[in-house]
């Protein structure tokens, strides 16, 4: 099982990206595959390597969290590994770990592909089983589980707020947001307008 891959990224795309590893590039679909736009020189993406009759991929995380979360998910019945990775693009695994701990519906409704029979079975299923996945967090209170909604159309001062924490400048921010919201939904959350954001922000 390939574990981890490390290597420069040459290329991005919605769902992947292309990881030079000594001249043969790995394509590893990912939650958020944006979010490595900034990373300059080798980067280490720990992977999941998925194997069927029909198919071989590789999806892949920025920590370990992430990547031990994905593993139970693709456990439960009716999750795949594209609803896995929906999961992890709408909550952190902190925050999908407390809501199944707190058996928290209406927050596991709000990820993507998840509906409420969906919700119960992840609860039932994994709700003992996730021991050592954020657990710093969950277990010092530090970390209430959230999913911002935009239901005033105002997220964006929260998503500029985490831009600017990965190094985007206020003018770059100002730019992109002129056309940016016009693109922005009543029930979008946070993470989905950051998705937008950092596609624009990649593209020009």
């Amino acid at each position: 099982m390939i574990d981890f891959l490390r290597g420069p990224i040459v290329h991005l795309e919605n769902e992947y990206v292309i990881v030079d590893m000594q001249g043969i590039g790995y394509r590893v679909f990912c939650p958020n595959p944006y979010a490595w736009m900034k990373e300059a020189g080798e980067v280490t993406i720990y992977t999941h390597h998925y194997v069927r009759e029909d198919a071989i991929q590789l999806f892949g995380f920025p920590t370990r969290d992430e990547q031990k979360l994905f593993r139970k998910l693709i456990e439960v019945s009716g999750i795949g590994p594209r609803v896995a990775l929906g999961i992890l693009s709408g909550g952190s695994p902190e925050g999908v770990v407390t809501a199944i701990y707190q058996e928290n519906i209406t927050f596991l409704t709000k990820l993507p592909g998840i509906g409420k029979k969906t919700a119960q079975r992840m609860i039932l299923d994994l709700k003992d089983k996730l021991g050592g996945i954020g657990d710093s967090l969950i277990t010092t209170g530090l970390f209430a589980p959230a999913i911002s909604t935009n239901t005033s159309g105002e997220v964006w001062p929260e998503v500029r707020d985490g831009l600017k924490a990965l190094g985007y400048t206020d003018t770059e921010l100002d730019r992109i947001w002129q056309t940016l919201k016009h693109e922005v939904f009543p029930d979008d959350t946070a993470d989905d307008v950051m998705k937008r954001a950092l596609k624009m922000l990649y593209t020009g």
